[in-house]
């Protein structure tokens, strides 16, 4: 399965440059949030391959313009042709104001409401989200701090790959769009990278 993951800025070759060809062969595109919902849509069009995503702390927006013809996988799993998706959009909460913003205790919460159904699937193969886990690709910062849950989550059920946004590649060079933590693939998807399941 050849899956495109996208996050935080839209990248011009797939919309002010867009050409078809470069969907060509993609079975799944992730979204990790914080995109403009027309570009989601707009994606679709060109495309067989589902789109699911999960919010940024940006996507306020979505609530009023949502994101035609995709799915959104928040606190949820989404199986694509065999690939379980288990989405947690959002980020550690900042500011007052602000939908998707959690602290780490919000955070805990929303997985442990999921416990269940995550047993009864037998887990999940890739953990999309918009903030990186805590301690891994993250900011020092209050606003790019990563989510404990996360950890819990890679290293209770060994997911193949954990995919956030977030933490913008263009902040500096040392920010890595690869890493591992364990068994789990992890992968920064900052405007676009593509890879085979």
């Amino acid at each position: 399965m050849r899956i495109m993951a996208l996050s935080d800025q839209e990248s011009p070759l797939l919309w002010d440059y867009f050409d078809r060809r470069r969907l060509e062969g993609i079975d799944l595109i992730l979204s990790c949030g914080d995109l403009d919902p027309r570009y989601l849509s707009f994606l679709t069009t060109f495309t067989n391959a589902p789109v699911v995503y999960v919010h940024g702390n940006h996507d306020d927006r979505y609530a009023a313009v949502p994101p035609e013809g995709c799915v959104c996988a928040e606190d949820r799993i989404v199986c694509c042709q065999g690939v379980r998706v288990f989405g947690l959009g959002g980020s550690m909460r900042y500011k007052r104001q602000g939908e998707h913003q959690y602290t780490q205790r919000q955070m805990d919460l929303r997985v442990l409401r999921r416990r269940l159904s995550l047993l009864r699937q037998g887990g999940f193969d890739i953990l999309l989200t918009h903030a990186p886990a805590l301690g891994l690709n993250d900011g020092d910062d209050l606003a790019h701090m990563g989510f404990d849950a996360f950890n819990g989550l890679m290293d209770r059920y060994r997911p193949r790959y954990f995919i956030h946004g977030h933490v913008h590649m263009n902040y500096g060079l040392d920010i890595p769009r690869l890493s591992s933590y364990g068994d789990t693939q992890v992968i920064n998807a900052f405007e676009t990278y593509t890879f085979d399941y």
